[in-house]
């Protein structure tokens, strides 16, 4: 049994710690937050122990793996005291906020012999993993141009927080989905040329608080990845159920692959030329099933080969997170020279 612990309560915890409890052999067994009465409110709706420190957290032996779902300001701290302590970590996305501190997070986990994950772990569903393998079988062709749609709505209309994503920017909060399956499939980049700017620069809470985005809340981004493809993103937080456009194409030589939705793990496949529907391989999963990063994690870990959702990868994520922000700035193209190992497709999609 792998004892879990969760740092960090916030808005993504319960579908974490749900889907976390149907795997056999995993067991949560305690949380903390930073904010005492968020971390007690948690603990007794969901029936989970609460730590009444991160201090008093890390000290339990019976913790062997640290889940960091803090927001992005806490990530570098959070994981480089639970790496000290000796636990593993997988933590939510990014990485960490520049590219030094996710490469001195990759470099510690080395140096102490533990284990780094990162999310997202989307790619490792059912729908981005059919995808794959149709870019693996060459199906369509080599890829040369990707088209990826990040339209994540006006958050503050449903998220209990909303400041902390638009702190960071619809880019770094969720355009990483695809940023990640995509250079999964395809390999990294290699230069970066983006736009940025604030759409809407008065926004509302739920609770009726006034705030101001502090980042872009509209990114458009251009890659060119090493395999020569072409790559243009986008991610706001304005548009949401009014446009068709949600997903990730991948045009090829001879036809077209296209990926309905970016996150759930059942979404529509089709490819050729015209796109017709592709059947999913394995058993697709409705929705997102939060665990199944960390339960990939976990698993490598038990039979000591290299976990997926790697920090390698994650890091090179931050690099072009960075290499963007840069580049809106610019206003001139960037180049991203890190690499990450190649990760494996899931065996049922191999």
């Amino acid at each position: 049994m792998t004892k879990l612990a969760i740092v960090g309560t916030g808005n993504i915890a319960a579908g974490y710690l749900t889907d976390l409890r149907t795997y056999p052999g995993l067991e949560v067994v305690g949380g903390y937050d930073a904010d005492p009465a968020a971390a007690a409110a948690f603990g007794a709706a969901h029936g989970l122990p609460i730590y009444g420190s991160l201090a008093e957290l890390l000290a339990d032996d019976g913790v062997d793996v640290v889940v960091n779902l803090t927001p992005l300001f806490a990530h570098v701290p959070v994981t480089t005291a639970a790496l000290r302590a000796g636990k593993h970590v997988f933590s939510e996305k990014p990485l960490a906020p520049t590219p030094e501190e996710a490469r001195g997070l990759v470099e510690l986990a080395a140096s102490l012999g533990l284990r780094l994950g990162c999310a997202p772990f989307t790619y490792l569903g059912e729908a981005m993993q059919t995808a794959w393998k149709l870019v693996r079988d060459d199906a369509v062709g080599p890829i040369k141009l990707v088209y990826a749609e990040v339209n994540h709505d006006r958050i503050e209309s449903w998220h209990p927080a909303p400041q902390g994503p638009y702190r960071a920017g619809p880019l770094f909060d969720v355009g990483v989905y695809s940023l990640t399956a995509l250079t999964a499939m395809l390999g990294p980049a290699r230069r970066v040329w983006a736009y940025g700017t604030i759409l809407k620069p008065d926004r509302v809470t739920l609770s009726g608080e006034m705030f101001s985005p502090q980042a872009p809340d509209f990114s458009l981004v251009v890659l060119e990845l090493a395999s020569g493809a072409t790559v243009r993103l986008t991610a706001n937080f304005y548009v949401g159920a009014g446009t068709r456009q949600s997903g990730i194409e991948l045009h090829g030589e001879r036809g077209s692959i296209h990926i309905a939705d970016w996150t759930n793990f059942d979404s529509e496949i089709r490819a050729g030329l015209p796109p017709e529907p592709v059947p999913l391989l394995g058993e697709p999963y409705r929705g997102i099933p939060w665990g199944r990063g960390i339960h990939e994690f976990v698993s490598a870990i038990a039979d000591g080969r290299p976990h997926r959702c790697s920090a390698e990868h994650a890091a090179h994520i931050v690099d072009i997170l960075a290499a963007a922000a840069h580049s809106q700035q610019s206003g001139t193209p960037v180049d991203v020279t890190s690499s990450f190992p190649a990760p494996l497709p899931m065996p049922w999609a191999s």
